[in-house]
């Protein structure tokens, strides 16, 4: 079978969506299988060449684009290059079409092309909210526009999934959308541990900490929705502690620069020191505020079985159902996140339960190789709706 993935964003990105696409699509060149990549070209990406076969046997294509919003969205740009990549893609025997997220132009025209040539195909929607492009008229033209979006890719039959619960609830609510059910966003917890034994050094140390001092971790983006700057106020007067910032970001030297002194902003850090991290804090924590999908930062805590204390967006429900599993904040401001981080702090026992009870909770449901069996049933049984 051939699965064909179009993915706007793909490696070497580190966001959610790019992990998700290459999880999915190694797992089905490992399985026997041809799993192809469609992306885009994007500028931070140069030295890639338009067309190859990477180490894991995926065959990837990057299209032109224009990298609008710093790349973020790049849209489609036609030309010579485009004709001559997207022929060489249709030659291909494509017996199924992934695509993943309803918004940009590359999931439209894919939509499209998959229905022309009667190839079935799914959607997997990865936000609980629309693109934040601020309000006024460029928050409404982003509505607009997703919404024109979203229609056009219906009208060409693909079948809709979320990679959560909450992603399928604003699918209904946002577009009238009933999705078939969710394909969730998921880690391999033993290939996070080979990665985190790449890493031997001391977290506490390299910061400066006492080894008594109650280790906070975030892990992201360093982005206003993400809520870092409202998690550094909040631990600001907490003795003994210290927060950890890993991630990169347009935040990230306002930060370095207004943090108190137990805050330290590490910038990019590399994936084996960030479960490192993990499996050395006390705490990891994500106020976010974001449309996220299901955020990968909270799977991968789960794994390294690092209590959370987070807020109530997507999928966060779904990983933790009660209070045995962890914190879930009433509100993304200091004072909320201050309590919620002195309630899991105060408890070593808590914080052992609630990190037991995640862990077997992620091995149950949100492993890669169990949403692979899922995706495999789904590609099997497409045929049947073939448009």
């Amino acid at each position: 079978m051939t699965i064909c993935f179009f993915s706007a964003q793909y490696l070497p990105g580190v966001g959610g969506v790019e992990r998700y696409t290459w999880n999915l699509a190694r797992r089905t060149a490992a399985a026997g299988h041809h799993a192809v990549v469609v992306t885009s070209a994007l500028p931070h990406t140069p030295a890639l060449p338009p067309h190859e076969t990477d180490m894991d046997g995926i065959e990837i294509f990057r299209l032109p684009v224009w990298p609008l919003m710093r790349g973020r969205f790049p849209v489609l740009k036609p030309g010579r290059r485009f004709a001559v990549l997207t022929r060489r893609l249709w030659r291909l025997p494509v017996d199924f079409c992934v695509i993943q997220t309803r918004m940009y132009t590359e999931s439209v025209w894919a939509a499209r092309a998959a229905r022309r040539r009667g190839i079935p195909a799914i959607v997997i929607d990865h936000s609980t909210g629309y693109m934040p492009m601020g309000g006024g008229l460029p928050g409404l033209c982003g509505r607009l526009y997703e919404q024109a979006a979203c229609a056009a890719i219906r009208r060409a039959g693909p079948r809709f999934y979320g990679v959560s619960g909450a992603v399928c609830a604003w699918l209904a609510r946002g577009f009238g959308i009933r999705a078939a059910g969710t394909l969730p966003n998921a880690v391999a917890p033993e290939e996070l541990a080979a990665l985190a034994a790449q890493e031997t050094a001391s977290w506490r140390a390299a910061l400066g900490a006492a080894e008594n001092c109650r280790l906070v971790a975030y892990v992201g983006r360093l982005i206003p929705e993400k809520g870092a700057a409202a998690l550094a106020e909040a631990v600001r007067d907490m003795p003994d502690v210290a927060l950890a910032v890993a991630g990169d970001g347009p935040l990230l030297e306002q930060l370095r620069s207004s943090s108190p002194p137990n805050v330290v902003c590490l910038g990019s850090v590399s994936h084996a020191g960030v479960i490192r991290l993990l499996q050395q804090a006390d705490v990891c924590c994500l106020p976010t505020c974001y449309a996220e999908g299901f955020p990968t930062t909270l799977l991968e805590a789960a794994a390294c079985r690092c209590p959370i204390v987070c807020t109530r967006t997507a999928g966060t429900d779904e990983l933790l159902p009660g209070p045995e599993y962890g914190v879930l904040l009433d509100g993304a401001g200091p004072q909320e996140i201050r309590a919620g981080l002195q309630a899991m702090l105060a408890d070593e026992g808590r914080r052992r339960r609630c990190a037991e009870n995640t862990y077997r909770n992620l091995l149950a449901h949100f492993t890669w190789d169990s949403v692979f069996d899922q995706l495999m049933e789904v590609a099997r049984t497409a045929p049947e709706e073939r448009p």
